[in-house]
């Protein structure tokens, strides 16, 4: 049984030290805190620690002052370069790591890296785990999104209880790196049904198809997609609000399109993908969100997809609940 104390964090004998706070990081974050762990956290912009500080958590002057006083330590940030920066530099992570310690990769990475990095922290009498999330901002503000584990099944049932306190279904994958693997892959698939979403809408659009019928034709046939019900929403409204930049679109559809080459795969629909992508940054920037992809079709149709009634932004309506492990049968094993 978890207790809280009288400060009204929950007693689970892990202090955890989270350390990215960007659009993802700081709502899962958010979400420990507002259940009462025991929380440090870092970021290059100390401004975006302020609502979380102001929440209970407490500030870590460095990555290696972070990790000396943290049992788990989680990093949640924007590419593999970082993360190693972050690990690495002088008085980072791995300068605090002793025997016992978690760290927890929550950022979408390369597997080669995160196994690299894996093996110093091991080196030193740590454990590695990558635990990438999936399912949108929205759900990761409410605690209701998905989670990846790899690594030992030992360590993955330590952090067990941060892992449904932060999602709410959870997935063990495997052994470190299997993880990152799923969740590239995943990254991919979401990249090309949000191409082939707005596909569909203009041609909806061209041939004369109410919009929004078309939605809901789409979301209740065997067409539908994750990406039609969130996604499509927001490009129906016309705000593409997805809380994802499109330089962080176009790094991650890369990243399967380079793991799939890594292993001979005669790749057919992602090198489109990944050329859909880049025109999209190179046409519109690095920082607008990555729905804007769909907004080239926009441009060269002369023809918006506007529809009434679609929200600017999404929201989870989904009450927070406590996550649990997704149970996978006829698995040959943890490793």
């Amino acid at each position: 049984m978890v207790k809280q104390n009288q400060s009204g964090r929950k007693d689970t004998g892990m202090r955890v030290g989270f350390i990215g706070l960007g659009n993802v990081g700081a709502k899962l974050a958010g979400s420990l805190i507002r259940n009462g762990f025991d929380v440090m956290v870092r970021d290059t912009d100390e401004a975006a620690a302020k609502s979380l500080l102001e929440g209970g958590a407490r500030w870590a002057e460095s990555g290696r002052a972070l990790a000396e006083a943290c049992d788990v330590i989680v990093t949640c940030l924007p590419s593999p370069k970082v993360s190693a920066q972050v690990l690495e530099e002088k008085d980072g992570v791995l300068d605090g790591i002793t025997p016992g310690k978690i760290w927890l990769e929550m950022s979408t990475t390369e597997a080669a890296d995160v196994q690299r990095l894996g093996a110093q922290v091991e080196a030193r009498g740590g454990i590695a785990m990558d635990s990438p999330v999936s399912g949108g901002c929205h759900r990761a503000s409410t605690g209701n999104i998905a989670i990846f584990a790899g690594g030992r099944r030992e360590a993955f049932e330590k952090v067990l209880p941060l892992l449904t306190t932060m999602g709410r279904q959870v997935v063990h994958t495997g052994k470190l790196g299997s993880a990152s693997v799923l969740k590239v892959i995943t990254n991919y698939l979401a990249g090309v049904q949000l191409l082939s979403t707005g596909e569909a809408f203009m041609v909806a659009r061209k041939a004369g198809v109410d919009l929004a019928v078309a939605y809901h034709a789409i979301r209740v046939s065997s067409g539908n997609s994750f990406v039609h019900e969130t996604e499509g929403q927001l490009i129906l409204n016309g705000s593409y609000n997805i809380n994802f930049t499109m330089d962080h679109e176009v790094k991650d559809v890369t990243l399967f399109d380079d793991l799939g080459k890594s292993f001979g795969v005669p790749l057919e629909l992602s090198p489109v993908c990944v050329a859909a992508m880049n025109d999209g940054l190179k046409r519109y920037g690095p920082r607008v969100w990555s729905s804007q992809v769909v907004k080239r079709l926009e441009d060269d149709c002369g023809m918006d997809l506007r529809a009434p009634g679609f929200p600017e932004y999404l929201v989870d309506h989904e009450p927070e609940g406590k996550g649990a492990e997704v149970v996978v049968e006829h698995r040959r094993g943890y490793e």
